[in-house]
């Protein structure tokens, strides 16, 4: 027995095997796993043409022994085993893999499934363990040969087996305070990574595990005992037709795999042949999980390949504005690397993370259309993530977003979404309107939304932080405009109004001097409105930002906030205005006194600080005498 060299830049390739390649050391049971169940697929292949084989599909399995005492974990397959020449080939030199020389030869017959096509998975195990042995029998030898290697090198000798087949037997490694190797001979440590990297191999998985049971001839007395058991489900929900899988199932299925008690309020089961096949099974959650809105929440898909679980949050494959979605893709046609742990930024994941989206949007838009209680649960817990979406990196996704959107309509009294606006538009209206602020009472009594109620014209009432970005970032819906009812133009008057509206303002020029002067750096302009309807008076910003955005950034950062210019706009037919007006002339005092009085009311109508409520309740207790 002669003690070899890996066939690579060896010492060196292996150190970064086994400690820069896999961010996890638990890695290495599903990279042997998919190893074995590499192995029973060829056999199982073989015996599709030769009866000799002996074995039909029910007859393998991946056994998995553990043995505390002498530190061992053993993974067996009787799959199509190995001779010394495959030794040499497959386990001698790293980054070799015998799985993906068998795809490559037998393609051109047949497409044929398989995992482990990547060569240095198997190198994964150095990491908890001090030294492997393989003992491999291949199918039609009679000879066993045995692998061993402690990651310096390794020896080939003559070896005994019964039946053809493999056994990985690894020595873990001692404990130390920072590791604890021995949690891999724990039986319930085994259960949870099987279930939750292999469960879906296609072979029964077994290991002895130990019960309880009521102890024959007491009735509270308990005894344990062992059995072998299989520890995986083998075949994954997804891959079933949709047809033959019944609604309780799809939900208990999300519950069990997701732990959540609610069950989910719609799911979309995908399988997609084409450039890139792939199933996918994705569920619309009717809770938020606790720290969503948080940095900690990792979104994304589960990614298996060929039933073996490759990343627990791909976040490529599900766009940031429906990162509340959950669930898994299953494909055998993209390009991994050599860890399989890390994806490839390439053409097919773009194409599946750009298919899924489309699904997402028509199962939201379909809830929306033909379940309005469902829709409004899911709206009520995720709406704020659709927003954020739509004004994201400069509106790039709005097109995804923008139809599953829903504001407050002031007609309606009731959430209403952008296509519903526009499509009970008056007729005439050329504009949808819509008004920024913290509370939906508070705006349908604003002057501006009062005087367009009366002309028959909806407002949506936008009473998130996001929601005024909105409208900034769509500029249209369906070819029409967006107009803020509070700060812009209304387009209510013709041309005709408008040169009367100028000749007024001229005639008055200087009343509305004497109140601008009267208030000071309070205001950048006072003017004349036709669109107060039965208020005297409102305040509004200067073209740029509004007074919610001024509000939004003095919280956000107070030392940089800016002040939003004021614009003081009177109603002339008002009787308060006509007595400001009057007195004028008679008691300029008391005229200042109803200037600034109606500029503090404008201020609380728009949800502004009075800059001296003390001077406030002075001027209201004068008029009271």
């Amino acid at each position: 027995m002669e003690k070899m060299q890996f066939k690579a830049e060896s010492k060196r390739l292996m150190d970064m095997m086994i400690n820069s390649i896999y961010t996890h050391k638990e890695i290495f049971l599903r990279e042997i796993i998919s190893n074995a169940s590499d192995a029973i697929d060829k056999l199982a292949y073989t015996a599709l043409t030769d009866q000799n084989v002996g074995l039909n599909r029910s007859d393998f399995a991946i056994t998995i022994a553990r043995d505390q005492d002498a530190r061992t974990l053993t993974v067996s397959d009787n799959g199509i085993g190995m001779d010394r020449n495959d030794m040499e080939e497959n386990l001698g030199t790293i980054a070799k893999s015998g799985s993906l020389a068998f795809k490559k030869d037998m393609e051109k017959q047949e497409d044929i499934d398989i995992i482990g096509q990547f060569g240095v998975g198997f190198y994964s195990a150095f990491m908890v363990a001090d030294s492997i042995t393989v003992i491999s029998k291949k199918y039609g030898d009679d000879t066993a040969w045995k692998w061993t290697s402690d990651s310096d090198g390794y020896t080939v000798e003559p070896a005994q087996r019964d039946a053809a087949g493999t056994d990985v037997i690894l020595t873990l490694k001692a404990d130390t305070e920072d590791e604890n190797y021995s949690e891999f001979l724990e039986e319930y440590q085994l259960r949870s990574l099987i279930r939750k990297y292999s469960d879906y191999i296609r072979y029964p998985i077994r290991m002895e595990v130990s019960k309880s049971r009521i102890k024959e001839g007491t009735e509270d007395e308990y005894e344990d005992y062992t059995v072998v058991d299989t520890l995986n489900s083998m075949v994954p929900l997804w891959q079933r037709a949709k047809k033959d899988v019944t609604d309780e199932e799809y939900d208990s299925f999300y519950r069990e795999k997701f732990c959540d008690y609610q069950k989910p309020l719609g799911h979309i089961h995908v399988s997609a042949e084409g450039s890139v096949s792939y199933k996918a099974l994705m569920y619309i959650p009717a809770k938020a999980p606790y720290d969503f809105y948080t940095k900690d929440y990792k979104a994304g898909l589960q990614l298996y390949s060929s039933g073996v679980m490759i990343m627990e949050n791909c976040e490529d494959l599900v766009p940031e504005h429906f990162r509340f979605v959950r669930g898994v893709v299953d494909s055998q046609d993209l390009s991994l690397n050599i860890s399989r742990e890390l994806l490839q930024h390439n053409r097919q994941l773009t194409v599946i993370a750009r298919n899924l989206e489309k699904k997402i949007k028509g199962e939201l838009k379909s809830m929306l259309e033909n379940d309005r209680e469902k829709y409004l649960e899911f709206y009520g817990v995720f709406g704020r993530q659709l927003k954020y979406g739509t004004v994201a990196d400069y509106g790039a996704h709005k097109e995804a977003c923008q139809d599953l959107l829903m504001f407050n309509s002031a007609k309606e009294g009731k959430l209403i979404s952008l296509k519903e606006y526009v499509e009970a538009m008056a007729e005439g209206q050329e504009k949808i309107y819509y008004a920024p602020g913290e509370n939906v009472e508070r705006l349908k009594k604003l002057p501006q939304v009062e005087t367009l109620l009366g002309k028959g014209y909806d407002v949506l009432l936008m009473t998130d932080e996001v929601d005024e970005f909105i409208p900034q970032t769509l500029m249209t819906y369906m070819e029409k405009g967006f107009c803020n009812a509070i700060s812009e133009d209304l387009g209510l008057q013709s041309e005709e109004e408008k040169e009367e509206a100028k000749k007024k303002a001229e005639l008055l020029k200087g009343f509305l001097s004497f109140v601008s002067e009267k208030l000071g750096d309070a205001v950048k302009e006072v003017r004349l409105s036709q669109n107060l309807g039965s208020h005297p008076v409102a305040l509004v910003p200067e073209a740029g930002m509004s007074f919610e955005m001024e509000k939004y950034m003095k919280r956000v950062n107070p030392e940089f906030a800016m002040k939003v210019g004021r614009i003081l706009e009177l109603n002339e037919e008002h009787e308060a205005v006509k007595a400001m007006q009057l007195a004028i002339g008679t008691d300029p005092e008391k005229a200042e006194g109803y200037a600034k009085l109606l500029y503090a009311q404008g201020c609380l109508m728009a949800d502004l600080p009075i800059d001296d409520p003390v001077e406030y309740t002075r001027l209201v207790c004068s008029l009271m005498k």
